[in-house]
C-alpha cells in the first residue's frame, strides 16, 4: 500500500507558518508594533497631582444630608477631573480651626469648610493665607461693625437661596395634610437652617390664602420655634417628631441632619404621617425610609462644590459669592417617588407655576411670611 502521509514540502512549509506566528506573538507581547494605532495608554486627567480638601461640620461625612452632599461634589472631581479627595471630620467646633490648618499644612490645593459655623475659622484663615484657596458652604461673609459685605479673593462664598425650594415643599405639604398641620424643628436656630422654615411657612401661607384654608405650621413662627440644639443626637430628633404627630402634625420638615433620622424612626414606628427632607433626596440618601418621604428639599451642593473645584483646575478661581436659586439649579424639590400617585395633577401643575412664578419674581417668599 502506498503512504499517504504528508508530504515533506507541506511539512516543511507548515513550520515555516507556525515559525512565523510565533515570532509575531512575541512582537505583540514585547509591545512592538502590532498595526493597532489607538495605543493603550489612558489620557491624563487635568487635575491629577491636585488636592480637594474638605472640613465637615459636627455631623459627619456620612450624615446622609448636608457634609456628605457636599462631599460627593469632591467625589465627582476625584471621577471625573482626577484631583485627589481628602476630608477631615469636626467632632465639635473646636476642631474647625485646627483641621483647616492641616490642610493648609497639607498644601491642599482647595479647602473647602461646610457650614455656617465654620464662617469664622474659614475667615480667618482665607486673610491669614492668601495664597490659599477655600470654598465655604452657607456663609455669606459680612462684616457687622461696618455694615457691609466682606469679599476674599481667595475664597468662595457658596450659598442657596433654600427659601424658595422650600415655598414649594410647604406648598404641597399643606395641600396634602388631612389634619390640617404640619410640622417642622431645626437643628440649631442660624440662618442656613431658619431659611428652609421659612420657606416651608410661606408656601403652607400662600396656599391658605390661594385655596382659602387654614392649614397651621407647627414648630416654627418667622422668628422662632422647635430646635433640637445640634445636629448628632437622633433621639432629640425622634422625641420633637413624636412631639409634633401628638400636635397632630401629619408632615414634618426637619432641618437638622442627621437629627432628622430620628424624625424618621419616629414616623416608621408611628405608621402615619410623612416628612420632607432636606440638602439631597431622601430616597437616595436614606433610601430605607424612602415610603415615608413626601419630597425633599434640594440644596446642591454637591454641583456647587464640584464648579468651584473644577474652577481651580482649569485656573479661572474667583472669590465672591456664589447664590443657587431655582432658576439656575442651585435648589430644588426631589422627585414625590412613591407619594407621585397620591398627589393630585391639579397640585403637581400648580407647584410647577409656582416655580416660574418664583423665577420671575411675581412670588417674593417673603412676602408671605
Amino acid at each position: 500500500m502506498r503512504n499517504r502521509g504528508m508530504k515533506p514540502w507541506l511539512i516543511a512549509m507548515f513550520l515555516v507558518l507556525a515559525m512565523f506566528a510565533a515570532a509575531c506573538a512575541e512582537e505583540s507581547t514585547d509591545g512592538e508594533d502590532t498595526g493597532d494605532d489607538t495605543g493603550t495608554e489612558e489620557e491624563a486627567l487635568p487635575g491629577e497631582g491636585m488636592t480637594a480638601c474638605q472640613v465637615t461640620d459636627t455631623g459627619g461625612i456620612d450624615d446622609k444630608s448636608f457634609n456628605q452632599t457636599a462631599y460627593a461634589g469632591l467625589e465627582q472631581a476625584q471621577e471625573e477631573l482626577g484631583v485627589e479627595a481628602k476630608f477631615l471630620e469636626s467632632s465639635t467646633p473646636n476642631d474647625f480651626e485646627p483641621n483647616i490648618n492641616a490642610f493648609i499644612e497639607q498644601g491642599c490645593d482647595i479647602i473647602i469648610t461646610v457650614g455656617f459655623l465654620l464662617g469664622d475659622a474659614t475667615a480667618a484663615a482665607a486673610e491669614a493665607n492668601p495664597d490659599q484657596k477655600f470654598a465655604i458652604v452657607d456663609v455669606d461673609f459680612f462684616d457687622f461693625e461696618k455694615g457691609e459685605d466682606v469679599v476674599y479673593d481667595n475664597a468662595k462664598e457658596l450659598t442657596f437661596q433654600t427659601d424658595q425650594a422650600a415655598f414649594l415643599a410647604g406648598y404641597v405639604a399643606a395641600g396634602m395634610s388631612e389634619t390640617g398641620k404640619i410640622g417642622t424643628y431645626g437643628g440649631i436656630n442660624i440662618p442656613p437652617v431658619s431659611i428652609f422654615m421659612n420657606g416651608w411657612l410661606a408656601g403652607a401661607n400662600y396656599w391658605n390664602e390661594t385655596k382659602g384654608a387654614a392649614v397651621e405650621v407647627l414648630g416654627w413662627d418667622g422668628k422662632d420655634g422647635l430646635f433640637t440644639g445640634d445636629f448628632e443626637d437622633q433621639d432629640k430628633g425622634r422625641n420633637t417628631t413624636e412631639s409634633l404627630l401628638d400636635e397632630g402634625a401629619d408632615v414634618i420638615l426637619p432641618v437638622a441632619g442627621p437629627v432628622g433620622l430620628g424624625s424618621a424612626a419616629a414616623l416608621q414606628d408611628a405608621g402615619e404621617g410623612s416628612l420632607v427632607w432636606v440638602d439631597t433626596d431622601g430616597c437616595v440618601s436614606v433610601e430605607e425610609y424612602c415610603d415615608l418621604f413626601l419630597t425633599s428639599v434640594m440644596k446642591n451642593m454637591n454641583i456647587a462644590v464640584y464648579d468651584a473645584i473644577a474652577s481651580v483646575v482649569d485656573g479661572s478661581f474667583e472669590g465672591g459669592l456664589y447664590s443657587g436659586t431655582l432658576e439656575n439649579g442651585g435648589v430644588g424639590i426631589a422627585p414625590f417617588n412613591e407619594f407621585d400617585s397620591q398627589i393630585d395633577d391639579t397640585i403637581k401643575t400648580e407647584v410647577e407655576e409656582l416655580q416660574q412664578k418664583i423665577i420671575s419674581g411675581e412670588i417674593v417668599v417673603a412676602d408671605y411670611l
